[in-house]
């Protein structure tokens, strides 16, 4: 039906983006995943899980399937499934729900549950020390490296993006502070009180948090308590950095877990919600399925649809983060390996499902509304009859007094160079709850509660990122102080931690002082990233399926792989040597250097020849993880080299799950 409505130039339905998206999901989660599970992974619940076997109460835990699966859920659901799709927007709806749709199904999904079973057969190894033990001790060292460096620009971006959302929001601040010691209570409630009462602590859970909201609300409007929660961007990274330390350290059922679980009460609302007004009042995707910004000459960020838009949209699609987390806290917790496919497999098309929302909500505001609010001011001016004679001369129209009144029904100064993705996916969320008609009540309510429901969205990346890097951390170190090496040693962990916190704070605490605000600089640099840290985890799982059935499942996590080293280097290279300032990373260090030479022009030069400089070195060290893991594939299959399991020997279990 959407194909035949382009076809008369009829505008299409949103709906048919939904049931194609749903539909996908459905047949690939009951066949795909099914044949994974069966074949290519054999999962066996008679074998006992790390949870189980090295159960400890702090970092290793048998866990309920569903908290489990609602801690994952929030721990690989940050900015991406929302910001991503929503500014790749600019290319039309088309090739951003194909590639949410289609990379989710054979590509994301298949990397979070291949690396879950991985680090489920390891101990509950992380994503570096499963690759020193399967490709080697070189590459897997390089890897270790390259996935520990990675991993703290992505918490530091991250990070930037919960700042931004926050900064000079007293609802948000309240509300997500609120969540802490509900969180903390729940953890107590489960283990102490009423342990097995999931269900119950649920809906207390549920019911605070629902407080929390409005708390928020009435401290927003409150002229004594709103200033006690309005706080600036470095006070909000201090903040950060603390939580990030706690959050860290902390047993995992004491913070983390039903922190997470109670966030996914909000998040997965949302987007049942969105959906709900999806169906039933069927917006019409205003933006064409392509734009002329296919071209490379996009006023949001610069590059064509190849490779662009598979960089911008990573979670949702494919994300590296995702591996991480799949070998990081999740697979310590599972009480039974059937749980692996639903939670690794069943959470990414979760995710992929909140990317097309977003991508939705993005693509029915008006193109002209879309662009004033995403485009920078430096590209179409900073007047408002200037930027709206700029963004109507390419073919969507918008005027001023459109904007101006927007801005008041939405409660905002001005919607103007509004940057980031955050505001622009609040503001069609909220139009869809509105209906057909802008409501300036509803519109400024829903505004608000979507920035704060991204923030949300993305802190609970920050508290299981923080701890998986704590693992890796402690595992590099181990190989030249093995007491640092065991988890379960205080002094080590709270070390680690320290260290951890300190790395991707010092990057926050810079990008919130950048004049350009850090995420514009920052965002391509972290779609790059995370893509060539999935390409890692894809090597690793392609080497487990060589050693375990030879030739015949690789193609499982090697097709992906190939897509994504294409991508992965091509928009590595062009961000680095491209000659348009607007694209290259040094060329636009070059164009700056040859202008006015200010404090603000030091630092963006700086922080151009910094991005180069970091994607490079990112780019070699994948390269060498790749060509190592080549070499032992190519050893396996030949038989010039063993083919040894690292997998650890079979524990029959004696746990029975709670439902």
């Amino acid at each position: 039906m959407s194909v035949i409505a382009r076809g008369r130039g009829e505008p299409v339905n949103s709906i048919w983006l939904v049931v194609f998206a749903v539909c996908t999901y459905l047949v690939g989660y009951r066949f795909y995943g099914a044949f994974l599970a069966a074949k290519a992974l054999t999962l066996d619940d008679t074998r006992a899980t790390p949870a189980e076997r090295l159960r400890d109460g702090h970092d290793f835990e048998p866990t309920s399937k569903w908290i489990v699966f609602g801690h994952h859920f929030a721990a690989i659901a940050g900015p991406g499934p929302l910001v991503g799709p929503t500014l790749a927007a600019q290319f039309g709806y088309l090739p951003g729900a194909l590639w949410i749709v289609i990379g989710a199904v054979l590509g994301g999904a298949v990397q979070d549950f291949v690396m879950l079973f991985c680090s489920l057969r390891r101990d509950g190894k992380s994503l570096g020390q499963m690759a020193r033990e399967e490709i080697g001790k070189v590459g897997g060292f390089i890897a270790l490296i390259t996935v520990l460096l990675i991993m703290i620009i992505l918490l530091a971006v991250i990070g930037l993006v919960v700042v931004n959302a926050l900064r000079d929001s007293p609802w948000g601040a309240f509300t997500i502070a609120a969540t802490m010691p509900v969180a903390v209570f729940m953890g107590l409630y489960l283990r102490y009180w009423r342990p097995g009462k999931v269900l119950e602590c649920s809906a207390v859970g549920f019911v605070m948090v629902l407080g929390a909201l409005y708390g928020g609300k009435l401290v927003a409007d409150s002229p004594v308590l709103a200033p006690l929660f309005t706080y600036s961007g470095l006070v909000l990274t201090g903040a950060l950095i603390v939580y990030g330390f706690l959050a860290s350290t902390l047993p995992v059922w004491m913070l983390l877990c039903p922190r997470d679980y109670l966030s996914t009460f909000v998040k997965l609302g949302v987007v049942l919600l969105l959906g709900l007004g999806v169906v039933l009042l069927h917006p019409t995707l205003k933006m064409p399925a392509y734009t002329r910004f296919v071209d490379g000459t996009g006023p949001i960020f610069a590059g064509k649809v190849f490779p662009f838009c598979f960089i911008t949209i990573a979670c949702g699609a494919v994300s590296g983060f995702h591996a991480l987390i799949s070998s990081g806290t999740t697979p310590k917790l599972l009480s039974k390996e059937r749980d692996a496919r639903g939670v690794g497999y069943g959470s990414m098309l979760l995710e992929s499902f909140v990317a097309i929302m977003a991508l939705i909500a993005a693509a029915s505001l008006d193109p002209g509304v879309y662009f004033a609010v995403n485009s920078p001011a430096g590209v179409v001016g900073a007047a408002p009859a200037a930027a709206t004679a700029t963004i109507t001369g390419w073919g969507f129209p918008v005027t001023p007094e459109q904007m101006n009144s927007l801005a008041r029904d939405a409660g905002e100064k001005t919607l103007f160079a509004r940057t980031g993705g955050a505001p622009s996916f609040a503001l069609g969320m909220a139009k869809i709850f509105a209906g057909s008609k802008w409501s300036s009540a509803l519109l400024s309510f829903g505004y608000h509660f979507a920035i704060m429901f991204e923030a949300l969205f993305i802190l609970t990346v920050m508290d299981a990122g923080t701890r998986v890097g704590r693992f890796m951390l402690q595992d590099l170190l181990g190989h030249f102080w093995p007491k640092v090496g065991e988890t379960g040693w205080k002094p080590g962990m709270i070390g680690t931690s320290v260290l951890v916190v300190a790395a991707w704070g010092y990057f926050l605490v810079q990008g919130v002082r950048d004049p350009l605000g850090g995420i514009n600089s920052l965002w391509s640099l972290f779609g790059i990233s995370n893509q060539l840290l999935a390409t890692v985890a894809l090597c690793v799982g392609t080497t487990v399926l060589v050693k375990r059935h030879g030739a015949k499942f690789m193609w499982v996590t090697a097709g992906p792989l190939v897509w994504l080293v294409v991508v992965c280097f091509t928009a590595g290279w062009q961000k680095i040597f491209a000659d348009a300032p607007a694209l290259g990373f040094l060329a636009h260090a070059n164009f700056l250097a040859n202008g006015t030479h200010t404090a603000s022009t030091a630092a963006l030069i700086f922080n151009d020849r910094l991005d180069a400089a970091v994607t490079g070195v990112f780019l070699v060290l994948v390269a060498a993880i790749l060509v190592d893991s080549m070499r032992v594939w190519v050893g396996v299959l030949s038989g010039a080299r063993e083919s040894r399991s690292t997998e650890t020997p079979f524990v029959a279990s004696v746990l029975v799950e709670e439902v």
